[in-house]
């Protein structure tokens, strides 16, 4: 039922900055939680930012560089990243999770539907 958008990924230098969005349509309620996770092939999907519980959290590595807001009427959840690196290269999805008791933010499998990913690219 509900869709998961991902956009605004795209190709940067290093120290540039991209503002990814992600639009959950087909719903009637507010998530509890949205989340961001990124991958890179060969490895699993690595907790970068979320919006859960009404609180913004990050992972270490963006701390400082990546702002999360959310619009709760358009359900719609910006990741601002700045000063981004090579490293940053991934593939970057987005995941919601409806509603829960408990606030596992940070771990993948705690999420109920994930979008198909946008890729950022950051050149040397």
């Amino acid at each position: 039922q509900v869709q998961l958008i991902e956009s605004g990924g795209g190709l940067v230098q290093a120290g540039g900055s991209l503002r990814l969005s992600c639009v959950a349509s087909g719903r009637t309620l507010s998530a509890y939680a949205m989340g961001w996770f990124r991958q890179t092939p060969g490895k699993d999907r690595a907790f970068v930012a979320a919006h859960s519980g009404g609180s913004a959290y990050y992972a270490d590595f963006v701390k400082g560089r990546f702002t999360i807001s959310r619009d709760h009427s358009k359900n719609t959840v910006f990741p601002e990243m700045n000063n981004l690196e090579p490293e940053d290269s991934a593939c970057y999805y987005c995941a919601e999770k409806r509603s829960c008791g408990s606030n596992a933010y940070g771990e993948a499998s705690w999420y109920d539907c994930w979008g198909k990913g946008t890729q950022v690219t950051v050149s040397s």
